[in-house]
C-alpha cells in the first residue's frame, strides 16, 4: 500500500466516525430539546391554572366584601 491510500484510508475512517458521532449529537441535543420544551409547556400550563383558581378566589372575596357592606348600608 502506498502512503496515500493509507493516508485517504485514514481520513475516510476519521471522517465516518465523525458523521457517527453527529449522529448522536444531534440525537441527544433533540431528546434535550423536545424535554425542555414538554417541561416548560406543563409549568405555563400549572401556571395558568394556578392564577385561574387565584382569580376566581379574588373575585369571590370582593363579592363578599361588596355584598356585606351593602346589608351594613341597608341595615342603618
Amino acid at each position: 500500500m502506498t502512503k496515500s491510500k493509507i493516508v485517504f484510508l485514514a481520513l475516510l475512517l476519521a471522517m465516518s466516525c465523525l458523521v457517527s458521532a453527529c449522529a448522536e449529537m444531534k440525537d441527544a441535543g433533540r431528546t434535550i430539546g423536545h424535554t425542555a420544551r414538554n417541561v416548560t409547556r406543563e409549568i405555563g400550563h400549572g401556571s395558568r391554572e394556578v392564577a385561574k383558581a387565584v382569580g376566581k378566589g379574588a373575585k369571590k372575596v370582593v363579592t363578599a366584601v361588596q355584598e356585606e357592606d351593602e346589608k351594613k348600608e341597608e341595615s342603618k
